[in-house]
């Protein structure tokens, strides 16, 4: 559905303008890069895109400026953008430098807010669980508002904090522990809120009727396997963007490291509930038009 100058738009976060415009907000990596390592997925930058025909099409704005709030170059990944309390609110993972192995550098979320979505005002660091923290996921509760995110140092299991007005933030506890995965992105659809996150062997899916507990309900997007996802609702179902590598990394017969599974691409897919399940049919065709989506403002 959307890819980008540089090739590999990741972590794809869809969010409605003040005009009624669309949004699309993602990680900007770098395929092309011939430095060591993994520095090829750091020192990104957050591309975005903008739909006004209801994201059939997408339109290039380039990157976002005034998110980096250090010296020099460093990075940037996986926006999470909110409208609430009357205006935007993104908040981004952020490393310092362009590292050549995952491992070993600090990582903290950054918040931002705006009026626009094109002129951003730093707002300080989130404090959470760690230093080590990528991913940030935010969704209303019935009390203010919930932020989940990826703690690495905990075994890269899913936490969460509250918040009465997305600026101060109460005392991190574990939500989805076990086996390690990343990307949380929740929603209400059908009667049940539901939590998706990116095992690295499609989208891992859990169940909720209060937001605090979670039930397992299986998997999606396991083939193609799509990663880091958003999601945006209507009354009876919900879209899915994911990215997805050309070429897979991944699984028994996946490429590793190799230059050729840098290459990705943002991509949509349709889930609904049935019989208090989520399915999704990566195959199925779908007609997109964001314009019908849940009002969130």
């Amino acid at each position: 559905m959307f890819t980008d100058p540089l090739g590999a738009p990741t972590d794809p976060t869809v969010v409605e303008g003040p005009d009624g415009t669309w949004w699309m907000f993602a990680t900007q990596r770098r395929v092309d890069d011939d430095g060591p390592g993994v520095r090829w997925v750091h020192g990104t930058d957050i591309a975005v895109a903008t739909s006004d025909d209801g994201g059939l099409t997408w339109t290039r704005r380039g990157v976002v400026d005034g998110l980096d709030p250090g010296e020099g170059r460093n990075t940037l990944w996986a926006p999470e953008v909110v409208f609430a309390e009357g205006r935007f609110h993104l908040f981004v993972s952020y490393i310092t430098g362009v590292p050549e192995q995952w491992a070993g550098h600090e990582r903290h979320i950054l918040h931002h807010v705006s009026d626009d979505l094109v002129t951003w005002e730093y707002r300080g660091v989130v404090p959470l669980s760690s230093d080590y923290v990528i991913d940030a996921c935010v969704a209303p509760t019935p009390d203010g508002y919930r932020m989940w995110f990826k703690d690495e140092a905990a075994g890269s299991t899913t936490w969460c904090t509250d918040s009465v007005d997305l600026e101060t933030w109460g005392q991190s506890r574990p939500v989805i522990e076990g086996r390690p995965h990343e990307g949380p992105n929740v929603f209400t659809l059908g009667g049940w809120h539901w939590m998706i996150v990116d095992e690295w062997r499609g989208q891992a899916v859990y169940r909720s009727d209060d937001l605090s507990r979670w039930t397992p309900d299986g998997h999606i997007l396991v083939e193609p396997r799509g990663h880091h996802a958003d999601v945006v609702t209507t009354d009876d179902e919900a879209w899915i963007f994911s990215f997805m590598h050309d070429v897979s990394p991944f699984g028994e017969t996946g490429a590793g490291e190799e230059r050729a599974t840098r290459p990705a691409s943002i991509k949509v897919a349709v889930a609904r509930v049935v019989d208090g399940h989520l399915v999704c049919d990566p195959h199925e065709p779908v007609d997109l038009d964001l314009r019908r989506a849940a009002r969130t403002r």
